[in-house]
């Protein structure tokens, strides 16, 4: 190895110089530049053809074990919002960095308000700060009245200029930033305009260093295209930590934040609240919103249960079969993979002998529930063979199972799970593929390995 010799580094972005200068070429820093000693190790090395290929910097400090770096640090501190902090993993990590995406008033900001009260309200010694780019701080204030989200320890700033926030970040010196968007934030040094990838990109890399060296937990709010992703470059998801997705339907008050990325945790947790004219509630058993109680069973309803990410859902799945003369029959489908319905009906005629072509189909969930998974093939079955016999199911069943083509019953993942929540909400009988695996006490399982065995539990007219 040969002797060291000198190098030269800012001290802002880490950039490496061959000799001194005033002001750094990389981030136009004056007064950044300091000598660091270099190295000059590996023109020897194979495949090394240069200075900068070839040159090892003296670390400022030297690598640790493990096994001495303490892990209390960074343990999770709750929000206060139940179903966000179990989205997130337990809390908010001191110094990261989570990028909250949605539509235009799905309720992100409103969400985001409910978290600075809460968080200034667990303790005298947490404050936070709003800087939202989109609204004025008056604007923010008449939400905070409506949802009842003042507090004294938290603090607006209406800025859109990235220097002006870091400047608010001094003064008040908050244990919580809130970014109310990071496509209307502004870099006068970096190109573009903005909300264009050049300034969302250095915008955000800003801002995850100012979490990192200052051990504040910062929250954006991004904006979404028409096809629902994240808005900008794709680099924005991979520099912050954690990616959630704030969704709900606009006729329906029922919204869900999904993980996406998690860095401190799970990233297929759901949480679920309700947004309500004096703000949004956490809904910690959201199963009741999917189904319609009633006192008599009724043809064409069954009831199933699905996975988001790993938390059980019931929900309710309804047929409605009508005679037509209309020589193409309709087929409606709603909240429900339309092609997964398509098959399933063509199993039911071809399979099974239940007359479709000649009749119409409307398909629906309850309660704006989104079903996309295979395991509610089997309730689409029955419903739609028992409206088209105008015969009800039993009341307290709950069927589970994806049905393929040759019309046999698949098993699903998750069974024990689903069953126990379908217990606890009062279910006793359940209609399962075979080989279920373990079975919560409480609950009566009739196996079945095709959907003929399964339309046998429909009474006889």
């Amino acid at each position: 190895m040969a002797k060291p010799k000198t190098s030269y580094r800012c001290s802002a972005c880490q950039h490496l110089m061959a000799k001194w200068v005033g002001r750094c070429p990389e981030c136009d820093t004056w007064g950044s530049v300091e000598e660091a000693p270099v190295l000059a190790a590996v023109a020897s090395r194979p495949g090394a053809t240069g200075a900068r290929s070839g040159a090892a910097l003296v670390p400022s400090s030297p690598a640790t074990p493990i096994t001495e770096i303490s892990g209390t640090s960074n343990q999770a501190k709750p929000t206060g919002v139940s179903e966000l902090d179990r989205v997130l993993g337990g809390g908010l990590v001191p110094g990261s960095v989570v990028l909250l995406a949605g539509e235009p008033g799905v309720g992100k900001s409103t969400l985001l308000l409910e978290v600075v009260h809460r968080w200034a309200q667990r303790d005298p010694q947490e404050r936070s700060l709003y800087v939202t780019g989109e609204e004025s701080a008056g604007q923010v204030r008449l939400r905070a009245d409506r949802t009842n989200s003042v507090h004294d320890r938290v603090y607006l700033a209406a800025e859109s200029d990235l220097a002006t926030v870091f400047g608010h970040v001094e003064q008040v010196r908050p244990t919580l930033l809130i970014v109310d968007s990071v496509q209307t934030m502004l870099a006068a040094d970096v190109e573009g305009v903005v909300g264009g990838v050049t300034q969302v990109r250095a915008i955000t890399s800003a801002l995850t260093t100012l979490a990192k060296t200052s051990g504040i937990p910062v929250l954006l709010i991004g904006h979404v295209t028409k096809d629902g992703a994240v808005a900008g470059p794709r680099s924005l998801e991979h520099l912050v930590d954690v990616v959630l997705h704030f969704e709900g339907d606009k006729h329906s008050t029922l919204r869900m934040v999904r993980g996406v990325k998690n860095r401190f945790g799970a990233a297929d947790e759901v949480g679920c609240f309700e947004l309500r004219e004096d703000g949004i509630a956490c809904v910690s058993d959201p199963s009741g919103l999917f189904l319609h109680h009633r006192d008599d069973a009724v043809p064409g309803t069954a009831v199933t249960v699905t996975m988001d990410g790993k938390r059980p859902l019931l929900g309710e799945v309804q047929a409605l079969v009508a005679p037509t003369h209309n020589p193409s029959p309709r087929r409606a489908v709603s909240g429900m993979d339309a092609a997964r319905v398509s098959m399933v009906l063509a199993v039911l005629e071809r399979r099974h002998n239940v007359k479709l072509s000649d009749r119409e189909v409307y398909a629906a969930t309850v309660g704006g529930m989104r079903v996309t998974e295979p395991s509610a093939d089997l309730a689409l079955a029955l419903a739609v063979a028992s409206a088209s016999k105008d015969v009800s199911l039993p009341s307290g069943l709950v069927v589970l199972g994806e049905v393929g083509l040759a019309g046999e019953v698949r098993r699903v993942t998750g069974t024990g799970r689903r069953l126990a929540e379908a217990h606890r909400l009062g279910f006793t009988h359940a209609v399962v593929p075979r080989d279920p695996g373990p079975v919560p006490a409480g609950i009566r399982v009739t196996e079945v390995g095709n959907v003929a065995e399964a339309l046998r539990v429909l009474p006889a007219r």
